[in-house]
């Protein structure tokens, strides 16, 4: 079989094996080119297969020389059907790490629930005792309750007024206007269950519960906040009200964590193409203008440059600059005012015929088909290939 892009909305339905290989090459090399970070030797990654997560696990191993479990959710292969691109990336990286003589080890299922997280429990027990740092990376539309089994989902929608902008099809070069309606106050609240800190916190809490954080343990979670631009769809949405629940919770945790000397942080990162960014209406324009003004500033940086810059700059930094919610930023680039007003003259004049001039349409597709394997130099994607290569 030969795997070819099929993209449906904002999403990509196959995924290339040796594509998806040649992408943990180029961001293994990457770190590798940095050196070494003093950093964590055991590390936990919830939602590690793709995007942050997958990243977090590559800086943590190859800059740092970690032992790494992972957790993710990914479809397996068949006979005759691709697995997800998370689980190529996972094989791929894990075949590395093990040749390299460092543990690599995954577990396939939902995070959220409890058989999981027993699972986790077991391992880190039977493998390590300890664990020196959690990274939760979990971007996920609905969970199920482990008590009552409800599925909650999540929605991606203003609170109190509607929202009127321009979403941009990048693999038509298409605009379309859209229209999106409040939230209501039920929805905000589910958002709020699903992709706020409440399962961060059980995690952290179910490993402390359990002795097996170290001393000096860490704990992180990913947010983006953004700026005026941004602020309608996601900062003063549903998807910032869950954002800001995250805050609330590490600062519960920074509190429960004082018996180990333990710290927990949300980390604020910039705008990028991923799987989740695709989903939120009007953010694919924005990414495609903020390229363009970040790439001809020079400024612009893709996933493993923004975690390879907060291991070493932030997280394990000496006494890291911490905003004034008790954040960790490496999202300065984008905020920066120049940035952002241009990115904002550019919202407000961008129109399907100056579309390819303005924004980088090219650059968004390009990052969107390498999340899924396609596009990197040196792989031959008319290679006859065994879906179940790396099983």
């Amino acid at each position: 079989m030969i795997p070819r892009p099929r993209v449906r909305g904002f999403i990509c339905t196959s995924s290339h094996p040796k594509g998806c290989a040649a992408n943990v090459n180029r961001q293994i090399g990457f770190v590798n080119e940095k050196g070494s970070v003093d950093g964590p030797k055991r590390v936990l990654i919830i939602g590690g297969s793709m995007g942050y997560g997958l990243a977090s696990r590559i800086v943590s191993a190859t800059a740092s020389g970690a032992d790494t479990l992972s957790v993710y959710f990914e479809k397996e292969p068949t006979e005759k059907k691709w697995a997800t691109a998370g689980w190529y990336n996972t094989k791929a990286l894990e075949k590395q790490l093990q040749d390299k003589g460092l543990y690599a080890k995954s577990v396939n299922g939902d995070a959220f629930s409890q058989e999981i997280k027993d699972q986790i429990v077991d391992t880190i027990k039977k493998d390590w005792g300890q664990v020196d740092l959690v990274v939760y990376s979990l971007a996920a539309p609905r969970k199920r309750d482990s008590a009552t089994g409800e599925v909650v989902e999540s929605v991606i929608k203003p609170i109190g007024n509607d929202y009127e902008g321009l979403q941009l099809d990048p693999h038509k070069s298409r605009l379309t206007p859209m229209q999106v309606g409040p939230a209501t106050e039920q929805e905000i609240e589910d958002t709020i269950k699903v992709m706020g800190g409440a399962d961060w916190q059980s995690w952290i809490e179910r490993l402390q519960q359990e002795n097996l954080l170290a001393d000096g343990f860490k704990t992180v979670s990913f947010t983006y906040i953004g700026d005026q631009v941004t602020w309608p769809i996601y900062g003063q949405g549903t998807l910032g009200r869950a954002k800001k629940d995250l805050d609330v919770v590490a600062e519960k945790l920074r509190g429960d964590l004082t018996s180990v000397k333990g710290d927990a942080r949300v980390c604020v990162l910039k705008a990028l193409v991923t799987q989740s960014s695709a989903a939120i209406p009007a953010m694919p324009l924005y990414i495609a203008l903020l390229y363009k003004v970040m790439k001809r500033k020079g400024t612009h940086e893709g996933c493993i440059e923004q975690i390879d810059r907060l291991f070493r700059d932030r997280l394990y930094a000496d006494n890291p600059e911490l905003d004034s919610e008790g954040r960790l930023r490496v999202d300065e680039l984008e905020l920066t005012a120049d940035v952002q007003s241009e990115v904002a003259e550019l919202m407000g004049s961008v129109t399907e015929g100056n579309l390819e001039e303005l924004a980088d349409v090219a650059g968004y597709r390009d990052e969107f088909l390498s999340l899924f394997g396609f596009g990197f130099d040196g792989v031959d994607y008319e290679e006859d290939l065994d879906p179940q290569v790396g099983a």
